[in-house]
């Protein structure tokens, strides 16, 4: 692999790329946290597991949803104002999940969360490829996605201790809280952003929207992001209750096994993201995708196992998950052009979210436990589901990958 120039950063590039992590922190966390307290939420209100998927499951598909109908007007807006407004919405919803007390209230505030959280994401990957060059975006997508990182190493472990003390509503009530102050933030610092306005077409929304999905090049971006969605989702919501009942790791070392991931996050996402700068995207991201294949099998099929041990696993597994995630998020962003970025990055988010939000339903079908305290059952079958879809994933991928080098070699010529 050929290794190429890195292009520095400006200061103004450096706060954009703090703005979007600390927002990605937040949204992320909401949606990360229902993992992690999977086990103490479904033991607090009695949530079957088929339950408990349908409540992880409708934020992705209200998120879906919403992404679809915004996409025809995601170019439209200045998009500092776009993601105020859907990040507001995001805090509103996120309040209603820390005063929902049993499944039915839980169920709406979700979807409620979901109809605006779903859409920063595809915002900020708007954001991020009208302020960044290509040859940037890896660094970025690696600092912003260290969100991720930052939102175990912190957020889940203080989340955490937080729902064990004081119940699991407290912690959507202090992600509010924090997502409050970062929107402050947003508003105060972050620069409009309009250059994409200056190039748009006179056409509805309904049209605009027609036009991003009857691009064959965008079908192809649409349909590799929608394949990484989904075994995330499969395996995620589910992972504190196999941890706790299969692996026989305990509420108090829940936060600690999250905190560690976590920690290794922040170091993997900026080495990740520098590598794909320097070096071809498609091929760290075969490396990482057949990394996880291998974890995911071992991981799956683990019985009663020794803290350190299910730690060092864990570990591994993101990895090979988190690797995966920047040099594709970078390719796919360019697929799109300026006038086609928030409704392409919408859409392409709303699939995403739909597939999961399908994934988790049939996750929460496929796992068997017979009472709250029981192990997991079929947990292994959900690993071969997840092996099978990473390597349709990584042709489509390769599709994708073919794509951002034909608009990279168009623009050089220019």
């Amino acid at each position: 692999m050929s290794k190429k120039e890195v292009v520095s950063l400006t200061g103004y590039q450096k706060l954009v790329i703090f703005i979007l992590a600390i927002t990605q922190f937040t949204v992320v966390l909401d949606f990360m946290i229902m993992a992690p307290m999977g086990d103490l939420l479904m033991k607090s209100i009695n949530l079957k597991p088929s339950q408990f998927g349908i409540a992880v499951s409708a934020y992705a598909f209200s998120a879906g949803l919403s992404g679809l109908l915004t996409a025809g007007f995601a170019d439209r807006f200045d998009r500092k104002k776009l993601l105020l407004f859907f990040y507001s919405g995001f805090i509103i919803g996120t309040f209603l999940c820390g005063f929902a007390t049993n499944y039915h209230l839980l169920v709406a505030a979700r979807i409620v969360t979901g109809l605006f959280g779903g859409v920063i994401g595809s915002i900020s990957m708007a954001i991020i490829t009208d302020v960044f060059r290509l040859d940037q975006r890896g660094r970025v997508m690696g600092f912003v996605q260290m969100g991720f990182g930052a939102s175990q190493v912190l957020g889940i472990p203080i989340g955490l201790y937080i729902g064990n003390a004081w119940g699991w509503q407290s912690a959507f009530l202090w992600i509010a809280a924090v997502a409050l102050i970062i929107a402050i933030l947003i508003t105060v610092k972050l620069q409009p952003i309009t250059a994409h306005l200056g190039v748009q077409k006179e056409r509805s929304a309904a049209r605009h929207l027609w036009n991003t999905f009857s691009k064959k090049e965008h079908r192809v971006g649409f349909l590799a992001t929608a394949l990484l969605s989904i075994g995330g989702f499969m395996m995620m919501p589910f992972s504190s209750v196999f941890a706790v009942n299969n692996l026989h790791v305990t509420h108090e070392q829940l936060p600690v096994l999250f905190m560690l991931s976590g920690v290794c996050s922040l170091i993997i996402m900026p080495l990740v993201g520098r590598l794909s700068d320097q070096f071809d995207k498609f091929k760290i991201f075969t490396i990482a995708t057949v990394w996880m294949i291998v974890m995911v099998l071992i991981y799956t099929s683990l019985g009663p196992t020794p803290f350190m041990m299910v730690v060092v696993l864990n570990i591994l597994l993101m990895t090979g998950i988190l690797s995966r995630m920047t040099p594709s998020s970078a390719l796919v962003t360019a697929v799109p052009e300026m006038e086609d970025r928030g409704a392409f990055m919408s859409v392409s988010s709303s699939l995403q979210q739909l597939a999961g939000g399908i994934a988790a339903s049939i996750a929460g079908l496929i796992i068997v436990q017979e009472t709250n305290e029981s192990p997991l059952e079929h947990y292994t079958i959900l690993g071969y589901i997840v092996v099978v879809i990473s390597i349709f994933t990584i042709f489509m991928i390769y599709k994708v990958s073919l794509i951002a080098k034909s608009k990279l070699v168009k623009v050089r010529n220019f």
